[in-house]
């Protein structure tokens, strides 16, 4: 019959993004047109200073909670009466940049 390889030791599984990023069945990929790809979880609750998918005035866009308010992208901030008209989509858990864009700095 033989013996076993010695080499078998070290062979590695090649890489699955699900174990990387920790996909549960309650998550989303988005494909974002700046970012790349945003990992976003629709179980877990959002604390202060996460950044959520928030659709707001028929819109979905991104923003961070501070406070009593979220702070989109762009600096402006939704707060006061105008919070009741915010639904919180998911919290972005994970985003992957694209390294194919050419305006992006690499070092």
């Amino acid at each position: 019959m033989g013996f076993p390889s010695p080499a078998a030791d070290y062979v590695a599984r090649p890489l699955d993004l699900n174990d990387i990023c920790g996909v549960t069945p309650g998550d989303s990929v988005l494909v974002t047109t700046e970012n790349g790809y945003v990992l976003l979880s629709k179980t877990r609750k959002p604390m202060q200073g996460d950044t959520v998918l928030i659709q707001f005035c028929g819109n979905s866009q991104f923003a961070r909670i501070q406070g009593n308010a979220f702070i989109t992208e762009d600096g402006e901030a939704i707060e006061g009466e105008a919070l009741d008209d915010v639904v919180i989509i998911g919290k972005v858990t994970k985003t992957i940049l694209s390294v194919l864009q050419d305006d992006r700095p690499v070092i």
